[in-house]
């Protein structure tokens, strides 16, 4: 072994000792899922009545299940489907359960066609005739319909198909995926299918068809968020599995299960505060986590989920987003949307880019403010009318440092001595 092959392994020596931190990192995860899922107790039993009919071969109600983020929406629902598939193989009936994430899967034909997909590869029936697979792209939407609703009839059972962030799907393709699905058990002889449908946007329900909707929330639940001693309990419970005993203050949980609190109650938050602080400890090949470590472990989160906002934006939101630093640069801390306007109106066509009307302008604005990378206020001029004046919460050198990554450099290369005419 050369020299150099020994001093790579001593890279990793000090993370490779035994943890003083950590039993069992996963569990801290948002993708660990509990035997027990603390203060979801009604909701679990409310889901589970409504799909109990699927025991009997019988067609269980829709669902449209609401909450914010990290109030368990998902966690729920996944253990009443492992639950319902484990109680119908003993009792020798066929319930299938089917999880889509229409993030990901937000087209007509990948949902149908992933379906089939988890059909086909979790069906353990044999069959005379051999099932074709509905390739991921290249057919007629009907003809991956049809070959869908014979392959559901063909396994004579129950399917509940879970469609997670079901809003992201409809806001992209519109309702049709959901119109043929509400109405497949009308076309099927031998078997059922029920929809659960999970957002964390009410507001999704206004872009669908009303026969749509009524179909699709025969039952509506909301899973409430969680509020602090909610949210210790639930830290509480993975902390002792997932943390070394004696690693954290007293102090820790409720501090951030209180900062996960304000933010609408989100588990996930917590969780992360949680994990992240006892990352801090452990790079540090510290024995404790304190206090500090969660309030450090907060501001690494907002600066990290900021980052990636700002790196996700369409350019012209990028654009517009470049004006506002280039007042603030100039030592303008507020500024009022006529300034951002009357820049981006100069400095567009030099981008070679569309030029924005100031009403889609003021749009981006308020985008940006409820993504929090901003802040803005109406300010009652008089007889001047009213404006918007805006503001940065935080220092901008991430920012701008963000914004100047744009894939094709453009705003990187914009003369200085034209920004400099455009400030004036």
């Amino acid at each position: 072994m050369t020299q150099d092959t020994n001093d790579n392994l001593g890279l990793f020596d000090k993370y490779l000792s035994e943890n003083r931190i950590f039993r069992d990192r996963e569990v801290l995860r948002h993708s660990y899922r509990p035997h027990i899922l603390p203060h979801r107790k009604p909701q679990i039993d409310q889901i589970a009545a409504i799909l109990a009919p699927a025991l009997q071969t019988e067609t269980p109600s829709n669902i449209l299940i609401y909450g914010k983020t990290g109030t368990g929406k998902t966690a729920s629902v996944r253990y009443v489907g492992s639950e319902l598939e484990s109680v119908s193989t003993r009792r020798g009936t066929m319930c299938r359960v089917i999880h889509l994430n229409c993030e990901v899967i937000d087209t007509q034909y990948r949902v149908l066609a992933q379906i089939s997909k988890q059909i086909i590869s979790e069906d353990e029936t044999a069959s005379d005739k051999a099932r074709p697979h509905i390739p991921m792209t290249g057919w007629p939407t009907d003809q991956v319909y049809s070959e869908l609703k014979n392959q559901i009839d063909l396994s004579s059972g129950v399917f509940i198909i879970i469609l997670d962030e079901i809003d992201k799907l409809v806001k992209k393709s519109g309702d049709d995926t959901l119109y043929n699905l509400t109405r497949i058990n009308t076309d099927l002889n031998r078997s059922k299918v029920s929809i659960i449908g999970i957002s964390n946007d009410l507001a999704f329900k206004n872009f669908l068809d009303p026969r749509v909707l009524s179909s699709l929330s025969e039952e509506e639940l909301v899973f409430p968020p969680y509020n602090a001693p909610q949210l210790c309990d639930i830290l509480q419970q993975r902390a002792v599995i997932g943390f070394a005993e004696g690693a954290l203050e007293d102090e820790v949980i409720p501090l951030c299960a209180a900062l996960a609190a304000q933010e609408h109650g989100d588990a996930r938050r917590a969780l992360d505060l949680l994990r992240i602080s006892g990352e801090l400890v452990d790079r540090e090949n510290g024995k404790i986590v304190t206090i500090n470590h969660v309030k450090k472990a907060q501001a690494k989160i907002e600066t990290d989920s900021m980052v990636e906002c700002i790196r996700t934006l369409p350019t012209q939101s990028k654009v517009v987003l470049y004006c506002m630093l280039l007042l603030d640069r100039v030592g303008q801390q507020i500024f009022i949307s006529g300034d951002v306007t009357r820049i981006y109106k100069e400095l567009a066509p030099l981008l070679e880019i569309d030029v924005l009307t100031a009403r889609r302008i003021s749009d981006l604005i308020s985008e940006l403010n409820m993504l929090g990378v901003i802040n803005t206020r109406l300010v009652n001029r008089g007889r001047h009318g009213r404006t918007k004046e805006m503001w940065f919460d935080t220092n901008t050198d991430k920012i701008w440092e963000v914004v100047m990554e744009e894939p094709d450099g453009r705003l990187s290369h914009v003369d200085e001595q034209i920004v400099t005419q455009l400030l004036r």
